[in-house]
Order: structure tokens, then C-alpha cells, then sequence
């Protein structure tokens, strides 16, 4: 069977998402139109990415893991209603239309960057950490509807969490990394469940592009912990600009 070399992008490619969607997000707007263009169909390419991002997200929990870094159990409590919702957002997204699905993706990046530009300023310092009680019920509910829009399409899910965790449950930007991406990999296994039953998956080219979002996501999370907050907010707004001159350009 021959093999297109143009197949091999999908390894650093897959590194950089990896690494962004670890310390940041938006990763998934680097290899969704990657598959697209490689001949995949939306809904294919859509669930050929999932297979990365489940591997990327268990590889960053083990990253950060060995460094010492959880969230548990309160990510698994937010990891489950995610899973829960995810099952939802999937099966959406199989049924949508192809250009529906594109146009969709665009406005939800359009908004996402609009709240990130005039979110308010919050002091990293002062923030004291509330993950129990009330607060917890309340996360708990947002993060169905965030497993809804992770099953649905997942691009730009990493800033949106790194918005609500910091201001509703007072973590820091790397715990609320460590936090994401315990439940992106949580709510991932429920995407990966419909998308395989519905047949939208290309297994080899998920091989591939699982060997660069996974290596990017082992360097991303050791090397993060060893950086302050303001390096990963340096990297938020990197790649927020290239999401906005992605989606103003192309």
C-alpha cells in the first residue's frame, strides 16, 4: 500500500498542537485542517484528532504527575460531568453538515477571543483556591456544558477552561492546567466512544498524528512546572494571535 509522505507532517504538527494544548490551547485549529486537507472529511478528521488528544492528555497527566502536580480528586469530579456531557457534543457533531460545522467552528473561535481580550484582570497573587462546597457544585455543571462543546468540536476548550478555573475556582494557571487536561482526557474517552461507533475515525493517520501531540504534551508538562505563571500566559497570548489572524486571514 503506498504511503503519502505528506502523512509525516502530521508528527510535528502534532508536536506543536500537543505542546499548545497543554500549556495553553488551540492546538486542535493546527491539526483539524491539517486531516482536512490530507482528504479526510470533517466529521472523520474531527474524530481521527480525538485519538491524539486522548493520548496527548494522558501523556500530559502523567507529565505533570511525575513532577508532582494533581488536582485530584476535585478534576475528577469535573472529568466526569464532562464525560457525561461529551456523549452529547459528539453526537452533534456527526450529524452536522460538513459547512455548517466549519462556519460554527469560526463564530465559537470569534467569541472565545473576544471574551479572552476583555476578560478582566485578576491578581495570580490573591487567588485562594475554592474547590469544594458550592463552588464545586457549580463547577460541576459548567464543566457538563464545557464536556458538551468538548464533544462537539474541542478547539479553543483549553482557553475557555483556563478563563473559568482561575476566576470561579481560584487555581492558578498551572493548576488549572493540571486540571484541564485531567478532564479533556476524561471527557475525550466519551467523544472517541461515539466517534468510533459512528465510523468517523482514520486509525493510521490517528497513529500518526498521536506520536507528535503526545511527545509535545510530555516536554510541555514537565517544562511548564518549572515556569511561572507568566510564561504560560505568555504562550496564552501567542496563541490566541495566531487563532485571530488564522481566523481573519483564512
Amino acid at each position: 500500500m503506498d504511503f503519502p509522505l505528506e502523512y509525516l507532517l502530521l508528527i510535528p504538527v502534532g508536536f506543536i498542537a500537543g505542546f499548545l494544548n497543554t500549556i495553553a490551547g488551540g492546538g486542535t485549529l493546527l491539526t483539524l485542517p491539517v486531516l482536512i486537507f490530507l482528504g479526510l472529511p470533517a466529521s472523520v478528521a474531527n474524530g481521527t484528532n480525538r485519538i491524539a488528544i486522548l493520548v496527548q492528555t494522558f501523556t500530559a497527566v502523567k507529565g505533570f504527575k511525575s513532577k508532582g502536580e494533581t488536582m485530584y480528586p476535585f478534576s475528577l469530579y469535573l472529568g466526569i460531568s464532562a464525560f457525561i456531557g461529551s456523549f452529547i457534543g459528539a453526537k452533534l457533531a456527526i450529524d452536522i453538515n460538513g459547512e455548517l460545522f466549519n462556519k460554527i467552528l469560526a463564530l465559537i473561535m470569534l467569541m472565545v477571543l473576544t471574551i479572552i481580550i476583555f476578560k478582566p484582570k485578576v491578581n495570580l497573587a490573591t487567588l485562594t483556591e475554592k474547590t469544594t462546597g458550592k463552588t464545586l457544585r457549580i463547577s460541576i455543571v459548567v464543566f457538563f456544558f464545557l464536556g458538551i462543546y468538548g464533544g462537539f468540536i474541542n478547539a479553543g476548550i483549553g482557553f475557555l477552561m483556563l478563563l473559568i478555573l482561575p476566576y470561579v475556582n481560584g487555581l492558578t494557571l498551572l493548576k488549572s492546567n493540571v486540571t484541564k487536561v485531567f478532564v479533556v482526557c476524561m471527557y475525550t474517552v466519551g467523544a472517541v466512544i461515539v466517534f468510533a461507533y459512528e465510523n468517523k475515525i482514520n486509525y493510521p493517520l490517528a497513529l500518526i498524528l498521536t506520536v507528535g501531540n503526545a511527545s509535545g504534551a510530555w516536554v510541555a508538562s514537565r517544562w511548564s512546572v518549572k515556569k511561572d505563571d507568566k510564561i504560560i500566559k505568555l504562550f496564552l497570548i501567542i496563541t490566541v494571535s495566531s487563532l485571530a489572524i488564522k481566523l481573519w486571514f483564512f
